[in-house]
């Protein structure tokens, strides 16, 4: 299998990452980080995370020879820069644009490749605290993945929960189930 991409991809995902980068950063900044440290912890533990969640939607899409790829809402970045300023984020970055044959199945387990990549970044990064010792990095990294896996696991609407939820109940509230235990730890 071979991952296409294009040139307006990389454009706007670079964009979506450096505006949710900035958003993420101003909202920390305001607590005992430095600008500069919030914008590098965001980058990597909100942007990583972001990248990734949108990229498990592509290469499973792609997988299913469909035509996926990533575009963002201009208009939800820069709203999510506006409101990082009143000290909290709703961020609607983009989404991955999908054509050709999904059925019930296949729009479930695209949409499920997203929060299941954002677990297993929440995984990594408190295995790392874990094995490195205490760092805002791995602590943000995991707390802000397990929050993007549940935020988009919010069974309405275009979320991927909707999607989830519609192909397989059983498989939709035992992840929700893992990921609200990772939420509470």
């Amino acid at each position: 299998m071979r991952i296409t991409t294009s040139r307006k991809e990389i454009t706007d995902i670079t964009k979506a990452w450096l505006a949710i980068t900035i958003a993420f950063a101003i909202v920390l900044s305001k607590s005992e980080l430095n600008f500069i440290q919030s914008v590098l912890v965001s980058a990597i533990a909100v942007g990583l995370g972001f990248l990734l969640h949108e990229l498990g939607h592509k290469v499973v899409a792609q997988y299913y020879r469909c035509f996926a790829e990533f575009r963002s809402f201009d208009s939800m970045l820069l709203l999510a820069i506006a409101m990082s300023f009143l000290g909290f984020v709703f961020a609607a970055p983009g989404a991955v644009m999908i054509s050709g044959y999904v059925n019930k199945e296949r729009n479930g387990k695209i949409s499920i490749a997203g929060p299941a990549i954002n677990i297993a970044l929440a995984l990594i990064f408190i295995l790392l605290n874990f094995i490195f010792g205490s760092n805002i990095i791995f602590l943000y990294g995991f707390r802000i993945n397990v929050w993007l896996a549940l935020f988009n696991m919010i069974p309405l609407g275009n979320f991927d929960g909707s999607k989830i939820f519609r192909w397989n109940k059983k498989l939709y509230f035992g992840f929700v189930a893992i990921a609200l235990g990772l939420f509470f730890i």
